[in-house]
Protein backbone atom coordinates (compact mmCIF):
# COMPACT_ATOMS: atom_id res chain seq x y z
CA UNK A 1 0.00 0.00 0.00
CA UNK A 2 1.41 3.40 -1.03
CA UNK A 3 1.30 6.06 1.67
CA UNK A 4 1.58 9.79 1.06
CA UNK A 5 0.80 13.14 2.68
CA UNK A 6 -0.94 16.04 0.94
CA UNK A 7 -1.83 19.64 1.72
CA UNK A 8 -4.39 19.95 -1.07
CA UNK A 9 -7.64 21.67 -0.09
CA UNK A 10 -9.82 19.05 1.57
CA UNK A 11 -12.67 19.35 -0.93
CA UNK A 12 -10.21 18.48 -3.73
CA UNK A 13 -9.06 15.22 -2.17
CA UNK A 14 -10.22 12.54 -4.63
CA UNK A 15 -10.56 9.27 -2.65
CA UNK A 16 -13.06 6.43 -2.40
CA UNK A 17 -13.24 6.86 1.38
CA UNK A 18 -12.25 9.84 3.51
CA UNK A 19 -11.83 9.04 7.21
CA UNK A 20 -12.26 11.95 9.60
CA UNK A 21 -11.35 11.34 13.27
CA UNK A 22 -13.22 13.89 15.42
CA UNK A 23 -12.87 14.73 19.08
CA UNK A 24 -15.86 15.17 21.35
CA UNK A 25 -14.77 18.70 22.20
CA UNK A 26 -13.39 19.66 18.78
CA UNK A 27 -13.24 23.46 18.33
CA UNK A 28 -16.04 25.06 16.32
CA UNK A 29 -13.67 26.26 13.64
CA UNK A 30 -12.59 22.68 12.94
CA UNK A 31 -16.14 21.37 12.49
CA UNK A 32 -16.99 24.47 10.44
CA UNK A 33 -14.01 23.72 8.20
CA UNK A 34 -15.21 20.14 7.65
CA UNK A 35 -18.76 21.25 6.91
CA UNK A 36 -17.61 23.93 4.47
CA UNK A 37 -15.38 21.45 2.60
CA UNK A 38 -17.73 18.44 2.62
CA UNK A 39 -21.28 19.76 2.90
CA UNK A 40 -24.47 19.50 4.93
CA UNK A 41 -24.49 15.69 5.05
CA UNK A 42 -21.34 15.81 7.15
CA UNK A 43 -22.88 18.46 9.40
CA UNK A 44 -25.82 16.17 10.18
CA UNK A 45 -23.52 13.19 10.78
CA UNK A 46 -21.34 15.24 13.13
CA UNK A 47 -24.43 15.95 15.20
CA UNK A 48 -25.10 12.20 15.45
CA UNK A 49 -21.54 11.12 16.27
CA UNK A 50 -20.59 14.04 18.46
CA UNK A 51 -17.02 12.75 18.67
CA UNK A 52 -17.86 10.10 21.27
CA UNK A 53 -15.21 7.40 21.52
CA UNK A 54 -15.71 4.56 19.03
CA UNK A 55 -18.87 6.11 17.51
CA UNK A 56 -18.84 6.32 13.73
CA UNK A 57 -21.06 7.32 10.83
CA UNK A 58 -20.67 6.80 7.09
CA UNK A 59 -22.10 9.48 4.79
CA UNK A 60 -22.12 10.19 1.06
CA UNK A 61 -21.32 13.88 0.69
CA UNK A 62 -22.79 16.06 -2.02
CA UNK A 63 -19.75 18.34 -2.02
CA UNK A 64 -16.06 17.68 -2.44
CA UNK A 65 -14.46 14.86 -4.43
CA UNK A 66 -14.45 12.17 -1.72
CA UNK A 67 -17.04 9.51 -2.57
CA UNK A 68 -17.66 8.54 1.06
CA UNK A 69 -16.85 10.18 4.39
CA UNK A 70 -16.47 8.19 7.61
CA UNK A 71 -16.59 10.12 10.87
CA UNK A 72 -14.96 8.32 13.79
CA UNK A 73 -15.13 9.55 17.37
CA UNK A 74 -11.96 9.95 19.46
CA UNK A 75 -13.56 10.98 22.75
CA UNK A 76 -12.26 14.03 24.57
CA UNK A 77 -9.21 15.73 23.06
CA UNK A 78 -7.11 15.34 26.20
CA UNK A 79 -7.72 11.57 26.18
CA UNK A 80 -7.02 11.11 22.47
CA UNK A 81 -3.60 9.47 22.70
CA UNK A 82 -1.85 7.45 19.99
CA UNK A 83 -3.78 4.32 20.91
CA UNK A 84 -7.14 6.09 20.43
CA UNK A 85 -5.94 7.26 17.03
CA UNK A 86 -4.85 3.72 16.07
CA UNK A 87 -8.24 2.35 17.06
CA UNK A 88 -10.05 5.04 15.05
CA UNK A 89 -7.86 4.26 12.05
CA UNK A 90 -8.62 0.55 12.43
CA UNK A 91 -12.34 1.34 12.35
CA UNK A 92 -11.68 3.06 9.06
CA UNK A 93 -9.79 0.01 7.81
CA UNK A 94 -12.77 -2.21 8.59
CA UNK A 95 -15.12 0.04 6.58
CA UNK A 96 -12.60 0.27 3.73
CA UNK A 97 -12.43 -3.52 3.53
CA UNK A 98 -16.19 -3.92 3.64
CA UNK A 99 -16.75 -1.29 0.92
CA UNK A 100 -13.73 -2.51 -1.10
CA UNK A 101 -12.30 0.97 -1.46
CA UNK A 102 -9.03 1.31 -3.39
CA UNK A 103 -8.05 4.82 -2.26
CA UNK A 104 -8.44 6.06 1.30
CA UNK A 105 -7.75 9.47 2.81
CA UNK A 106 -7.35 10.62 6.41
CA UNK A 107 -7.83 14.05 7.85
CA UNK A 108 -4.99 14.36 10.36
CA UNK A 109 -6.75 15.50 13.56
CA UNK A 110 -5.49 18.45 15.59
CA UNK A 111 -4.50 16.82 18.88
CA UNK A 112 -2.02 17.41 21.74
CA UNK A 113 0.04 14.63 20.11
CA UNK A 114 2.88 15.75 17.87
CA UNK A 115 2.07 15.57 14.17
CA UNK A 116 4.71 12.87 13.74
CA UNK A 117 3.12 10.63 16.40
CA UNK A 118 -0.36 11.25 14.97
CA UNK A 119 0.73 10.40 11.43
CA UNK A 120 2.41 7.22 12.60
CA UNK A 121 -0.61 6.13 14.64
CA UNK A 122 -3.01 6.70 11.73
CA UNK A 123 -0.97 4.66 9.27
CA UNK A 124 -0.16 1.94 11.81
CA UNK A 125 -3.76 1.56 12.90
CA UNK A 126 -5.06 1.47 9.34
CA UNK A 127 -2.40 -0.91 8.03
CA UNK A 128 -2.65 -3.28 10.99
CA UNK A 129 -6.45 -3.15 10.85
CA UNK A 130 -6.35 -4.00 7.12
CA UNK A 131 -4.30 -7.19 7.63
CA UNK A 132 -5.76 -10.43 6.29
CA UNK A 133 -4.01 -13.81 6.11
CA UNK A 134 -5.24 -15.57 2.98
CA UNK A 135 -2.31 -17.75 1.98
CA UNK A 136 -4.26 -20.99 2.25
CA UNK A 137 -7.62 -19.75 0.91
CA UNK A 138 -8.28 -21.46 -2.42
CA UNK A 139 -10.74 -18.73 -3.43
CA UNK A 140 -8.36 -15.87 -2.61
CA UNK A 141 -7.52 -15.21 -6.27
CA UNK A 142 -9.45 -12.16 -7.39
CA UNK A 143 -10.63 -11.31 -3.86
CA UNK A 144 -10.31 -7.71 -2.67
CA UNK A 145 -6.78 -7.30 -1.35
CA UNK A 146 -7.29 -4.05 0.53
CA UNK A 147 -6.75 -0.40 -0.38
CA UNK A 148 -3.84 0.38 -2.69
CA UNK A 149 -3.30 4.01 -1.68
CA UNK A 150 -3.51 5.86 1.63
CA UNK A 151 -3.32 9.66 1.70
CA UNK A 152 -3.02 11.79 4.83
CA UNK A 153 -4.43 15.31 4.57
CA UNK A 154 -2.43 17.62 6.81
CA UNK A 155 -1.82 21.32 7.22
CA UNK A 156 0.70 22.93 9.56
CA UNK A 157 1.81 19.53 10.83
CA UNK A 158 2.61 18.29 7.32
CA UNK A 159 6.35 17.75 7.85
CA UNK A 160 5.93 15.80 11.07
CA UNK A 161 2.96 13.88 9.70
CA UNK A 162 5.02 12.85 6.66
CA UNK A 163 7.83 11.44 8.81
CA UNK A 164 5.39 9.69 11.09
CA UNK A 165 3.38 8.24 8.20
CA UNK A 166 6.47 6.68 6.62
CA UNK A 167 7.61 5.20 9.94
CA UNK A 168 4.10 3.89 10.58
CA UNK A 169 4.13 2.16 7.19
CA UNK A 170 7.48 0.48 7.88
CA UNK A 171 6.54 -0.57 11.42
CA UNK A 172 3.22 -2.03 10.25
CA UNK A 173 5.03 -4.00 7.54
CA UNK A 174 7.28 -5.52 10.22
CA UNK A 175 4.31 -6.40 12.43
CA UNK A 176 2.45 -7.98 9.51
CA UNK A 177 5.56 -9.96 8.52
CA UNK A 178 5.65 -11.39 12.06
CA UNK A 179 1.92 -12.18 11.84
CA UNK A 180 2.47 -14.06 8.59
CA UNK A 181 5.20 -16.20 10.17
CA UNK A 182 3.01 -17.08 13.14
CA UNK A 183 0.01 -17.90 10.95
CA UNK A 184 1.92 -20.26 8.67
CA UNK A 185 1.03 -23.94 8.79
CA UNK A 186 3.54 -25.86 10.94
CA UNK A 187 4.37 -27.96 7.91
CA UNK A 188 5.57 -24.78 6.16
CA UNK A 189 7.79 -23.59 9.02
CA UNK A 190 10.00 -26.44 10.13
CA UNK A 191 13.19 -25.04 11.72
CA UNK A 192 15.01 -25.32 8.39
CA UNK A 193 12.23 -23.61 6.43
CA UNK A 194 11.96 -20.90 9.07
CA UNK A 195 15.69 -20.27 8.84
CA UNK A 196 15.40 -19.93 5.06
CA UNK A 197 12.62 -17.38 5.54
CA UNK A 198 14.86 -15.38 7.89
CA UNK A 199 17.72 -15.52 5.37
CA UNK A 200 15.40 -14.16 2.66
CA UNK A 201 14.26 -11.41 5.03
CA UNK A 202 17.88 -10.48 5.75
CA UNK A 203 18.74 -10.21 2.05
CA UNK A 204 15.62 -8.18 1.34
CA UNK A 205 16.00 -5.77 4.26
CA UNK A 206 19.78 -5.56 4.62
CA UNK A 207 20.75 -7.33 7.84
CA UNK A 208 23.12 -10.29 8.16
CA UNK A 209 21.95 -13.83 8.95
CA UNK A 210 23.96 -16.89 9.97
CA UNK A 211 22.31 -20.27 10.50
CA UNK A 212 23.87 -23.06 12.56
CA UNK A 213 23.02 -26.65 11.73
CA UNK A 214 22.70 -29.46 14.27
CA UNK A 215 26.43 -30.28 14.12
CA UNK A 216 27.38 -26.75 15.13
CA UNK A 217 24.75 -26.76 17.87
CA UNK A 218 26.25 -30.00 19.20
CA UNK A 219 29.74 -28.49 19.09
CA UNK A 220 28.47 -25.53 21.10
CA UNK A 221 26.94 -28.01 23.61
CA UNK A 222 23.47 -26.52 23.67
CA UNK A 223 21.99 -29.33 25.75
CA UNK A 224 18.58 -27.71 26.21
CA UNK A 225 17.95 -27.14 22.50
CA UNK A 226 19.21 -30.61 21.59
CA UNK A 227 17.06 -32.29 24.26
CA UNK A 228 13.84 -30.59 23.16
CA UNK A 229 14.60 -31.57 19.56
CA UNK A 230 15.14 -35.27 20.32
CA UNK A 231 11.54 -36.27 19.57
CA UNK A 232 11.45 -34.42 16.27
CA UNK A 233 12.03 -35.69 12.74
CA UNK A 234 13.39 -32.24 11.76
CA UNK A 235 16.81 -31.06 12.99
CA UNK A 236 17.13 -27.87 15.07
CA UNK A 237 18.75 -24.66 13.90
CA UNK A 238 20.22 -21.71 15.74
CA UNK A 239 19.86 -18.39 13.94
CA UNK A 240 22.13 -15.37 14.46
CA UNK A 241 21.02 -12.01 13.03
CA UNK A 242 23.21 -8.90 12.99
CA UNK A 243 22.50 -5.24 12.29
CA UNK A 244 25.63 -3.12 12.75
CA UNK A 245 25.56 0.27 11.02
CA UNK A 246 28.80 2.17 10.60
CA UNK A 247 27.83 4.92 13.04
CA UNK A 248 26.10 2.86 15.73
CA UNK A 249 25.82 4.77 19.00
CA UNK A 250 26.52 1.68 21.14
CA UNK A 251 29.85 -0.14 21.36
CA UNK A 252 28.33 -3.26 22.93
CA UNK A 253 25.31 -4.74 21.16
CA UNK A 254 21.75 -5.04 22.36
CA UNK A 255 20.75 -8.68 21.90
CA UNK A 256 17.18 -9.78 21.12
CA UNK A 257 16.36 -13.45 21.81
CA UNK A 258 13.19 -15.04 20.44
CA UNK A 259 11.74 -18.38 21.46
CA UNK A 260 11.45 -20.46 18.30
CA UNK A 261 9.40 -23.55 19.12
CA UNK A 262 7.88 -24.04 15.69
CA UNK A 263 5.21 -26.37 17.04
CA UNK A 264 4.69 -27.55 20.60
CA UNK A 265 2.84 -30.78 21.31
CA UNK A 266 4.11 -30.71 24.88
CA UNK A 267 6.37 -33.66 24.10
CA UNK A 268 5.70 -36.70 26.26
CA UNK A 269 3.88 -34.36 28.68
CA UNK A 270 1.30 -34.14 25.91
CA UNK A 271 -1.01 -31.13 25.74
CA UNK A 272 -4.78 -31.51 25.31
CA UNK A 273 -5.81 -30.49 21.80
CA UNK A 274 -8.78 -28.16 22.35
CA UNK A 275 -7.76 -24.60 23.27
CA UNK A 276 -4.18 -25.71 23.77
CA UNK A 277 -2.27 -27.77 21.22
CA UNK A 278 -4.45 -26.44 18.39
CA UNK A 279 -2.86 -23.00 18.85
CA UNK A 280 0.72 -24.17 19.22
CA UNK A 281 1.85 -23.12 15.78
CA UNK A 282 2.10 -19.77 17.58
CA UNK A 283 4.76 -20.98 20.02
CA UNK A 284 7.37 -19.27 17.84
CA UNK A 285 5.78 -15.84 18.15
CA UNK A 286 8.79 -14.54 20.09
CA UNK A 287 11.06 -15.53 17.20
CA UNK A 288 8.64 -13.95 14.71
CA UNK A 289 8.67 -10.70 16.69
CA UNK A 290 12.47 -10.58 16.59
CA UNK A 291 12.43 -11.11 12.80
CA UNK A 292 9.77 -8.42 12.34
CA UNK A 293 11.72 -6.01 14.54
CA UNK A 294 14.92 -6.61 12.55
CA UNK A 295 13.11 -5.81 9.33
CA UNK A 296 11.97 -2.48 10.78
CA UNK A 297 15.34 -1.66 12.36
CA UNK A 298 17.09 -2.20 9.03
CA UNK A 299 14.52 -0.29 6.93
CA UNK A 300 14.63 2.65 9.35
CA UNK A 301 18.45 2.48 9.34
CA UNK A 302 18.47 2.66 13.13
CA UNK A 303 21.95 3.65 14.32
CA UNK A 304 22.22 0.91 16.91
CA UNK A 305 24.20 -2.33 16.95
CA UNK A 306 21.64 -5.10 17.45
CA UNK A 307 22.04 -8.88 17.46
CA UNK A 308 19.18 -11.39 17.21
CA UNK A 309 19.35 -14.98 18.43
CA UNK A 310 16.69 -17.60 17.68
CA UNK A 311 16.93 -21.21 18.89
CA UNK A 312 14.50 -23.12 16.67
CA UNK A 313 13.01 -26.59 16.99
CA UNK A 314 9.66 -28.25 17.51
CA UNK A 315 8.67 -30.29 20.54
CA UNK A 316 7.20 -33.69 19.68
CA UNK A 317 6.77 -37.06 21.41
CA UNK A 318 8.97 -39.09 19.02
CA UNK A 319 10.58 -42.38 19.89
CA UNK A 320 13.76 -40.67 21.13
CA UNK A 321 11.99 -37.83 22.95
CA UNK A 322 13.40 -36.52 26.20
CA UNK A 323 11.48 -37.65 29.27
CA UNK A 324 10.58 -36.42 32.75
CA UNK A 325 13.48 -37.36 34.98
CA UNK A 326 16.16 -36.62 32.40
CA UNK A 327 19.01 -34.42 33.64
CA UNK A 328 20.35 -32.08 30.97
CA UNK A 329 23.69 -30.32 30.82
CA UNK A 330 23.05 -26.88 29.39
CA UNK A 331 25.28 -24.59 27.31
CA UNK A 332 26.30 -22.77 30.50
CA UNK A 333 27.41 -26.04 32.12
CA UNK A 334 24.52 -25.98 34.61
CA UNK A 335 22.42 -29.13 35.04
CA UNK A 336 18.63 -29.16 34.81
CA UNK A 337 16.26 -31.88 35.98
CA UNK A 338 13.31 -32.19 33.58
CA UNK A 339 10.01 -32.70 35.37
CA UNK A 340 7.74 -31.62 32.53
CA UNK A 341 8.65 -31.82 28.84
CA UNK A 342 6.04 -29.14 28.11
CA UNK A 343 8.27 -26.59 29.88
CA UNK A 344 10.56 -26.69 26.85
CA UNK A 345 10.71 -23.04 25.83
CA UNK A 346 12.79 -22.07 28.83
CA UNK A 347 15.29 -24.83 27.99
CA UNK A 348 16.05 -23.56 24.50
CA UNK A 349 16.02 -19.93 25.67
CA UNK A 350 18.46 -20.77 28.47
CA UNK A 351 21.02 -21.97 25.93
CA UNK A 352 20.54 -18.86 23.79
CA UNK A 353 20.82 -16.56 26.82
CA UNK A 354 23.98 -18.34 27.90
CA UNK A 355 25.45 -17.96 24.41
CA UNK A 356 24.52 -14.25 24.36
CA UNK A 357 27.23 -13.70 26.97
CA UNK A 358 29.86 -14.10 24.22
CA UNK A 359 28.75 -10.74 22.81
CA UNK A 360 29.46 -8.90 26.07
CA UNK A 361 26.05 -7.26 25.57
CA UNK A 362 24.88 -3.89 26.75
CA UNK A 363 21.44 -5.41 27.29
CA UNK A 364 19.59 -8.62 26.38
CA UNK A 365 15.82 -8.80 25.83
CA UNK A 366 14.05 -12.10 25.30
CA UNK A 367 10.50 -12.60 24.02
CA UNK A 368 8.64 -15.84 24.48
CA UNK A 369 5.18 -17.36 24.56
CA UNK A 370 6.40 -19.02 27.72
CA UNK A 371 3.57 -19.74 30.16
CA UNK A 372 -0.17 -20.14 30.43
CA UNK A 373 0.27 -18.48 33.82
CA UNK A 374 0.96 -15.19 32.03
CA UNK A 375 -2.49 -15.37 30.44
CA UNK A 376 -4.09 -16.05 33.82
CA UNK A 377 -2.25 -13.12 35.39
CA UNK A 378 -2.51 -10.47 32.69
CA UNK A 379 -4.82 -11.72 29.94
CA UNK A 380 -4.37 -11.07 26.24
CA UNK A 381 -3.80 -7.30 26.22
CA UNK A 382 -0.62 -6.96 28.26
CA UNK A 383 2.65 -8.95 28.37
CA UNK A 384 4.55 -9.79 31.54
CA UNK A 385 7.87 -8.04 32.06
CA UNK A 386 10.67 -9.17 34.39
CA UNK A 387 14.27 -8.05 34.81
CA UNK A 388 17.34 -8.89 36.85
CA UNK A 389 18.86 -6.60 39.43
CA UNK A 390 21.77 -5.21 37.38
CA UNK A 391 22.55 -1.74 36.02
CA UNK A 392 19.55 0.38 36.98
CA UNK A 393 16.77 -2.22 36.71
CA UNK A 394 14.03 0.26 37.68
CA UNK A 395 15.02 2.58 34.84
CA UNK A 396 15.00 -0.39 32.44
CA UNK A 397 11.53 -1.44 33.55
CA UNK A 398 10.24 2.11 33.18
CA UNK A 399 11.78 2.52 29.73
CA UNK A 400 10.11 -0.68 28.52
CA UNK A 401 6.78 0.27 30.09
CA UNK A 402 6.93 3.70 28.46
CA UNK A 403 7.80 2.15 25.09
CA UNK A 404 4.85 -0.19 25.53
CA UNK A 405 2.46 2.68 26.26
CA UNK A 406 3.64 4.68 23.25
CA UNK A 407 3.66 1.72 20.85
CA UNK A 408 0.46 0.00 22.00
CA UNK A 409 2.31 -3.24 22.90
CA UNK A 410 1.79 -2.81 26.62
CA UNK A 411 3.77 -4.60 29.33
CA UNK A 412 3.48 -4.86 33.09
CA UNK A 413 6.30 -5.75 35.52
CA UNK A 414 6.31 -8.79 37.79
CA UNK A 415 8.84 -9.38 40.60
CA UNK A 416 11.86 -11.68 40.37
CA UNK A 417 12.61 -11.85 44.09
CA UNK A 418 15.05 -14.50 45.27
CA UNK A 419 12.28 -16.23 47.24
CA UNK A 420 11.07 -17.74 43.96
CA UNK A 421 14.36 -19.63 43.56
CA UNK A 422 13.24 -22.11 46.17
CA UNK A 423 10.52 -23.43 43.86
CA UNK A 424 13.21 -24.44 41.34
CA UNK A 425 15.43 -26.37 43.72
CA UNK A 426 16.17 -29.93 42.54
CA UNK A 427 17.27 -32.95 44.56
CA UNK A 428 19.51 -34.23 41.78
CA UNK A 429 20.56 -31.24 39.63
CA UNK A 430 21.34 -27.53 39.86
CA UNK A 431 17.69 -26.70 39.23
CA UNK A 432 14.51 -28.18 37.81
CA UNK A 433 12.60 -26.90 34.81
CA UNK A 434 9.28 -26.22 36.56
CA UNK A 435 8.52 -24.49 39.82
CA UNK A 436 5.03 -25.73 40.65
CA UNK A 437 1.57 -24.22 40.39
CA UNK A 438 2.17 -20.94 42.21
CA UNK A 439 3.57 -17.94 40.30
CA UNK A 440 4.31 -20.03 37.20
CA UNK A 441 5.05 -16.99 35.03
CA UNK A 442 7.56 -15.68 37.56
CA UNK A 443 9.32 -18.99 38.25
CA UNK A 444 9.79 -19.42 34.49
CA UNK A 445 11.47 -16.02 34.44
CA UNK A 446 13.50 -16.96 37.50
CA UNK A 447 14.68 -20.10 35.68
CA UNK A 448 15.93 -17.96 32.79
CA UNK A 449 17.66 -15.56 35.17
CA UNK A 450 19.93 -18.43 36.26
CA UNK A 451 21.58 -18.30 32.81
CA UNK A 452 22.29 -14.56 32.51
CA UNK A 453 25.18 -12.49 33.82
CA UNK A 454 24.40 -9.13 32.19
CA UNK A 455 21.52 -6.62 32.17
CA UNK A 456 18.50 -8.55 30.93
CA UNK A 457 14.74 -8.35 30.64
CA UNK A 458 12.25 -11.12 29.90
CA UNK A 459 8.91 -10.62 28.15
CA UNK A 460 6.32 -13.38 28.42
CA UNK A 461 3.97 -12.64 25.51
CA UNK A 462 1.83 -15.80 25.65
CA UNK A 463 -1.51 -13.97 25.91
CA UNK A 464 -1.18 -11.08 23.45
CA UNK A 465 0.80 -12.98 20.77
CA UNK A 466 -2.13 -15.05 19.47
CA UNK A 467 -5.81 -14.19 19.80
CA UNK A 468 -8.90 -16.39 19.56
CA UNK A 469 -11.07 -13.38 18.74
CA UNK A 470 -10.13 -10.13 17.01
CA UNK A 471 -9.54 -6.81 18.79
CA UNK A 472 -9.59 -3.35 17.13
CA UNK A 473 -6.42 -3.66 15.04
CA UNK A 474 -5.27 -7.06 16.30
CA UNK A 475 -6.62 -9.91 14.19
CA UNK A 476 -7.66 -13.34 15.26
CA UNK A 477 -4.53 -15.49 15.13
CA UNK A 478 -1.01 -14.07 15.15
CA UNK A 479 -0.85 -10.42 16.24
CA UNK A 480 2.84 -9.58 15.77
CA UNK A 481 2.96 -8.46 19.41
CA UNK A 482 6.41 -7.27 20.45
CA UNK A 483 7.57 -5.78 17.15
CA UNK A 484 6.30 -2.28 17.93
CA UNK A 485 7.51 -2.51 21.52
CA UNK A 486 11.04 -3.47 20.48
CA UNK A 487 11.23 -0.85 17.75
CA UNK A 488 9.99 1.93 20.00
CA UNK A 489 12.35 0.92 22.83
CA UNK A 490 15.32 0.70 20.44
CA UNK A 491 14.47 4.00 18.72
CA UNK A 492 14.64 5.70 22.10
CA UNK A 493 17.86 3.88 22.91
CA UNK A 494 19.44 4.99 19.61
CA UNK A 495 18.87 8.66 20.38
CA UNK A 496 22.29 10.06 21.47
CA UNK A 497 20.53 12.72 23.56
CA UNK A 498 18.94 9.98 25.67
CA UNK A 499 22.26 8.15 26.17
CA UNK A 500 24.35 11.07 27.43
Amino acid sequence: MKVSVTTLPLRELDVDLLIVPVAEDAPEEHTAYLIKALGAEVERALADVGGKKDDDALVYPAEGRAKRVLLVGLGKTEEADAERVRRAAATGASVAQKRETNTVGFVVPDLPLEGEATGQALVEGFSLGSYRFRQYKTDAHGAFDGPQRLVLHADAKERGARRGAERGRVVAEGVNAARDLVNLSPDDKTPTLFAKAVEKSGKRCGYEVSVWNKTLIEEEKMGGLLAVNRGSQDPPVFIEMTWKPEHAVNEKPIVLVGKGVMFDTGGLSLKPTKNSMDFMKADMAGAAAVVGAFEVIAKLNLQLHVVGLIPATDNRPGENAYVPGDVLRMHSGATVEVLNTDAEGRLILADALSYAKTYRPELVLDLATLTGAQVVALGSNVAALMTNNRDAPEARLQALRDAGQRSGDRVHPLPLDDDYKEQLESDVADLKNVGGKEAGCITAGKFLEHFVSYPWAHLDIAGPAFLQSAKPYRPKGGTGFGVRLLVEFLRERADPRKRS
